[in-house]
């Protein structure tokens, strides 16, 4: 039995009343679903967290039907995927070059290429996913268009883009400049200077987390929605395991899988200076019905200046998934930075959508669009831009995936597989294959760098 006189951790968990997410206006079946109307008193790994990395890491846990399987619980404060995978852009959309020059100036460029590779792979990976399980979320392939409205940042850009092509990356080979007149001409963006372009994708981000979850429900996964964990053990019991308290009582575990992302420090405090809540700011938008309006069949990052950047996906049914823009806000630290709460608007952001269509693209001025849904949402950002994963420094038997700087889409999918491995098989960090760089640890949770406030 674990010690009355432990100190605790206390978790003040997701907003109550959070805005509405496009992605969640056709909440599944599964949305408030729990296993057993009791919660389990103990079992071999617990989940928490609900999004990206917690779906993905119960799918890994049990769809290879090895036995004994163990038992797993996957615990979610609210509605599945509620949080920030089930509030993004749905952006399957790989960093090439943008943030590869950071990593390739601090840590050299083999360690920055193994980022891009493992982000790449993702592409693949989710066609395989999502074609073998026959799950239903909208993935579409496409090129990505990377706009650039400031020359000074563009010659920048282009100058690392010539250094990774000069040193004969295969990745490169999907690249291709876009000068002035081709960046109006073709991606229809007015005012821009030129860009890139290569192959991206997009998808319902929150339908692919319920199929993933109900496969490995089928599998014998214990779901429990709406179960907010208020504070782990600061110590292990004496047979080895962890108590988790939660408002419905509390379980017994042997390993945690931290798939908190935003809310990591509130359960792991070690983390509070590596790992940052961040606000941000989705919409979607569409054209008036009939109006005449540009297609854009590909996804954008449209880079006003230094730190001002709007992401945008084309959906299928003709709307838009537009977000981003935080160098708006960026000024007002209490609005986002360090501010859990996803039940309220950054303030002063209500209407700056309003006329992004028009003011941006050739095509659209007649068009009529203008903004249907607007959700907050809040990230976790870290403080060197890389995600921790791995082993929990001196926590045996708990394990972290979280920190993905609002760019999980490419990254947390294997992520997820990767610490369910870890977690499952006992294998190390080295072993999972994933970019050196992420790996947590406890020079990490003192960092160097403040990528956040920089």
């Amino acid at each position: 039995m674990a010690s009355q006189s432990q100190p605790t951790i206390c978790f003040p968990g997701p907003a109550a009343g959070y805005t509405q997410s496009f992605w969640r206006t056709q909440p599944d079946p599964l949305d408030n679903h729990q296993s057993t109307p009791e919660l389990p008193v103990e079992t071999d790994i617990l989940i928490i967290g609900g999004g990206y990395v917690g779906a993905s890491a119960a799918y890994h846990l049990l769809s290879d039907n090895k036995k004994p399987d163990p038992r797993v619980v996957l615990l979610e404060a609210r509605e599945l995927c509620s949080g920030a995978t089930g509030r993004n852009g749905g952006h399957l959309r790989a960093d090439i070059y943008s943030a590869t020059a950071t990593y390739t100036e601090r840590y050299g460029l083999e360690a920055a290429a193994e980022i891009v590779r493992f982000e790449l792979a993702h592409m693949k990976e989710i066609e395989d996913l999502v074609r073998n399980e026959n799950i239903d979320c909208e993935l579409t392939f496409t090129k990505s268009l990377d706009m650039y409205l400031d020359e000074d940042q563009l010659k920048k850009a282009k100058a690392f883009n010539d250094f990774l092509l000069e040193r004969g990356l295969d990745f490169m080979d999907d690249v291709k400049y876009l000068s002035e007149k081709e960046a109006q001409d073709e991606a229809y963006v007015r005012d821009a200077k030129g860009g890139f372009s290569f192959s991206a994708g997009h998808l319902w981000p929150y339908k692919l987390i319920a199929g993933l979850i109900r496969i490995a429900l089928s599998k014998g996964l214990n779901l429990q929605t709406n179960t907010p964990v208020s504070k782990i053990s600061q110590a292990q019991n004496e047979d080895g395991s962890w108590t988790v308290s939660t408002n419905r009582g509390t379980i017994n575990t042997r390993k945690i899988l931290l798939a908190t992302n935003a809310f990591t420090s509130a359960l792991a405090p070690e983390y509070s200076e590596a790992i940052v809540p961040c606000k941000g700011i989705c919409t979607q938008i569409a054209a008036a019905p009939g109006a005449p309006r540009q297609e854009l069949p590909c996804t954008y990052a449209i880079r006003l200046g230094p730190g001002a950047f709007i992401y945008q996906i084309s959906r299928n049914d003709g709307s838009l998934i537009v977000g981003g823009a935080s160098h708006t806000f960026k000024g007002d630290l209490k609005e986002w930075h360090n501010n859990p709460d996803d039940g309220a608007l950054v303030r002063n952001m209500e209407h700056y959508f309003d006329g992004y269509m028009q003011r941006t693209f050739f095509g659209w001025e007649d068009s009529g669009a203008e903004v249907k849904h607007i959700w907050s949402g809040v990230m976790g950002y870290s403080a060197d831009s890389l995600p921790h994963i791995g082993h929990v420094p001196g926590k045996p038997g708990q394990f972290i995936a979280a920190g993905f700087n609002g760019h999980g889409m490419p990254v947390a999918y294997l992520s997820g597989k990767a610490v369910a491995r870890m977690a499952k098989d006992s294998v190390s960090f080295k072993e999972t294959g994933l970019p050196r760089l992420f790996e947590t640890s406890v020079e990490r949770l003192k960092p160097i760098y403040n990528d956040i406030l920089g």
